[in-house]
């Protein structure tokens, strides 16, 4: 089989992939509208989709469950994005929002919006009654993003100026991680019960509290971010023979390093802001892309933004199925089923000897 054969039949392959993804997101889409902790049937969830039915039902369907949908699939996609980017930019195959300290710092952000300026010292009072007066999503979405960027400006300041290896990159990550989890607890420890209870509960990861109004906010960050990361698909390309390699095809590796950590930081934290921590999403996604369909990130970024779709619909849908009546919240079920494929790349040989 000469080269072109070859090349051909890796294109069919990456085709039938990405269109089967593709069925696959739609499909889990349906199944998820109609799956859910209201007991409603499915002749129920009909009539609620097309304005027939009685007013829950509308609105369970129309206000609650399609904005949830929606919201998956942007987060699902944004989240994994995040994860492929980081981890071509810092040539760490376990580099993500989750291991990279960017999700706690974001986490410790908009505990600081809700607690200090928003949950219980200066705007409630103390009554819960007033709590949903005084909370601004937008402040919270803000400081969210302040603090990851913070965050993965100090890494990208240790992979570049210290040269530090890609192993230790990640593990300054998770002490990074640690401090602004161990900050998070601190901010805890004196809210007061109001700003405490808004602060855990926004902590889980819940697609439930999505709205039109966000999905569009996430949306827009997601596509300006996507369509960025496509235009310069060739430049993650080079940066995978090494950064001296990309030099020498001309790529300026500080700008798109920089620009490019900075609009995956600005998704995780909007994603963040709006659902709540979710992890293991953007680390997940990317490898299975990577490996159906290699690492031309002309094929595998798509790839990865519909795994990432894929995994979170899938994961939403377990979680109200199995909530017995109320929906768990979406992060644990992301967690579990991402820890263990976390673990099996720790101790797998392949991705040892490539770190």
């Amino acid at each position: 089989m000469d080269h072109l054969q070859v090349l051909k039949k890796q294109k069919t392959k990456n085709h039938l992939v990405m269109i089967l993804t593709a069925v696959a997101v739609v499909v889990m889409a349906v199944v998820c509208l109609f799956v859910g902790s209201s007991g409603m049937s499915l002749s129920d969830a009909l009539a609620g989709l097309f304005g027939k039915g009685t007013a829950a039902q509308v609105r369970i369907i129309r206000n609650i469950r399609i904005p949830r949908i929606l919201a998956a699939i942007i987060a699902g996609a944004g989240l994994s994005l995040s994860g492929h980017i980081m981890q071509t930019t810092l040539n760490n195959t376990m580099a993500a929002p989750s291991t990279l300290g960017v999700s706690n710092a974001a986490v410790f952000g908009a505990n600081l919006s809700i607690i200090a300026f928003s949950g219980g010292f200066l705007s409630t009072g103390g009554n819960v009654n007033n709590y949903g007066v005084g909370i601004s999503p937008y402040a919270t979405g803000l400081m969210a993003f302040v603090f990851a960027m913070a965050s993965v400006l100090l890494i990208l300041g240790l992979c570049t100026t210290r040269g530090f290896s890609p192993n230790v990159v990640v593990l300054s990550g998770i002490a990074m991680g640690a401090v602004w989890t161990a900050a998070t607890t601190f901010l805890q420890y004196y809210a007061t019960d109001v700003g405490l209870s808004a602060a855990v509960v926004w902590s889980f990861g819940d697609l439930g509290r999505a709205t039109y109004t966000t999905d569009w906010i996430m949306l827009a960050v997601v596509a300006a971010g996507f369509v960025y990361f496509i235009c310069m698909s060739w430049r993650y390309n080079a940066l995978l023979s090494g950064e001296a390699a990309a030099k020498t095809m001309g790529v300026n590796v500080e700008i798109l390093r920089f620009v490019s950590l900075l609009l995956a930081s600005m998704i995780t934290a909007v994603c963040i802001s709006v659902l709540g921590a979710i992890g293991f999403v953007g680390i997940i996604c990317p490898h299975v892309a990577k490996k159906l369909l290699g690492q031309d990130h002309r094929v595998s970024l798509p790839a990865s933004a519909l795994m990432g779709s894929l995994l979170l619909l899938t994961a939403d849908t377990l979680a109200r199925s199995l909530g017995s009546g109320s929906a768990l919240p979406v992060g644990a079920v992301t967690s579990l089923l991402g820890a263990p494929f976390f673990i099996a790349i720790i101790f797998s040989r392949k991705e040892n000897r490539r770190c």
